[in-house]
């Protein structure tokens, strides 16, 4: 009870909210662009005969890009700030992008890709920093998940518009939009984005606030790892869902995408409720728990769904499990920033989403081989195990190292 009086006696500054509406556009475009190749993939296996492992690698490129420099980004996010971290970003990514209209074979293409997504990557810490900046601690969960919105409507931007676009105008105009979103991005975040005032702490205080987090014990690492676990399923449905639902399942491309876009949206939303219960309960390590659970139970009845052909409890299945995949990301993120404390959020961050993106960088080639080799149904069924796996490592209790709430 105390908990949520002292939530609704906080009161958050009007502008931290125009600072996450602008950090969701931009993470949401860079995410046009990381996702896009994964909608190319009927097109590429279907149309032009490339292997489904060799077209899941392409998908992966631009995630394997960000690997290389989401820390890098944290650290000059840490360094100077969010605003020019995310609007520069945003500019290189719209270079690569264009840079991917004409290319011409495989080679060159996955390269434009690594590095598009190696850009795109400023946007992943610097947005979660300006929540650290910006917001209080007992608004933070429901901040966060707004946030974490901004990959699943990208993903579902690119469900929508890449298909149709790589139908009807080939597979370089679904390029050429995501450059143009974010050369738009990058001019409003640079107009718009302010970085958050940096309170005045005691001496002792400012000290602890700086010293390495991952020094002091091991919960950091853990989160880490349970999120790269809880990526497995997130990143295969993202991945393969269109593919299934066209190729497994006998579906349209339309149908597949409508129901594609659908889980994205449902699980943006997702995100948000889950964020605001962790508000309310005062954990996130709790709900955390919770939802590793509803993971693993998802893919077991998923996989049987897709065993059983049965077409409308699949799709069913299909948004539910998709939402539940995404519903870790915000906890965790909010988790990682409180332990780290706003000196460090942005290097944390970026050392979170590196986990996340090596884990989700495998599951194209290997995710991919697995299909092929037994099908989807027992595909999915057997990725529940990393969700199991995630409920062993998950910390009894969250942590705070926090410097005061964020401005009033």
């Amino acid at each position: 009870m105390s908990n949520q009086v002292a939530t609704q006696q906080v009161r958050t500054p009007a502008k931290a909210w125009v600072m996450l509406g602008l950090g969701v556009a931009a993470q949401a475009t860079g995410t046009l662009l990381v996702s896009t190749p994964a909608y190319l993939i009927p097109l590429l296996h279907s149309d032009q005969g490339m292997p489904l492992a060799q077209a899941g690698l392409l998908a992966a490129a631009p995630t394997f890009g960000m690997v290389l420099t989401l820390v890098l980004w944290g650290a000059a996010a840490d360094r100077f700030g969010e605003r020019w971290v995310i609007a520069g970003g945003l500019a290189l990514t719209a270079l690569f992008a264009f840079a991917a209209v004409p290319a011409d074979g495989y080679a060159w293409l996955t390269i434009v890709l690594v590095l598009g997504g190696a850009a795109s990557a400023s946007t992943n810490s610097a947005s979660g920093r300006i929540v650290v900046g910006w917001f209080p601690r007992e608004r933070r969960g429901l901040a966060m998940g707004i946030r974490q919105m901004s990959q699943p409507l990208g993903v579902a931007v690119a469900a929508l518009t890449v298909p149709a676009l790589a139908s009807g105008y080939g597979l370089a105009a679904p390029f050429v939009l995501s450059g143009a979103a974010a050369l738009v991005l990058a001019v409003l975040c640079a107009w718009g984005i302010r970085n958050p005032p940096r309170p005045s702490t005691p001496v002792g205080a400012a000290a602890a606030g700086t010293a390495n987090p991952y020094t002091r014990d091991r919960f950091l690492l853990r989160i880490h790892v349970v999120s790269a676990l809880l990526v497995f399923p997130q990143f295969t449905l993202s991945t393969f869902g269109l593919v299934w639902l066209t190729a497994g399942m006998g579906w349209n491309a339309t149908a597949a995408g409508l129901v594609v876009a659908a889980s994205q949206f449902v699980g943006a939303l997702g995100r948000i409720v889950i964020g605001h219960l962790s508000d309310r309960l005062g954990t996130r390590v709790g709900v955390l728990r919770w939802v590793a659970i509803a993971g693993v139970v998802a893919m077991v009845l998923l996989g049987a769904a897709g065993w059983a052909h049965w077409d409308i409890v699949a799709a069913a299945l299909f948004v539910i499990a998709a939402t539940i995949s995404v519903a870790d990301n915000g906890l965790a993120f909010t988790s990682v920033a409180e332990a780290a404390g706003r000196r460090w959020s942005g290097r944390a961050l970026g050392i979170q989403n590196t986990g996340q993106f090596v884990s989700a960088s495998v599951v194209g080639p290997v995710v991919g081989a697995l299909i092929t080799a037994v099908g989807f149904p027992l595909a999915f069924g057997l990725v529940a195990v990393t969700p199991l796996l995630a409920l062993g490592i998950l910390p009894a209790r969250d942590q705070h190292w926090d410097e005061p709430a964020g401005p009033r």
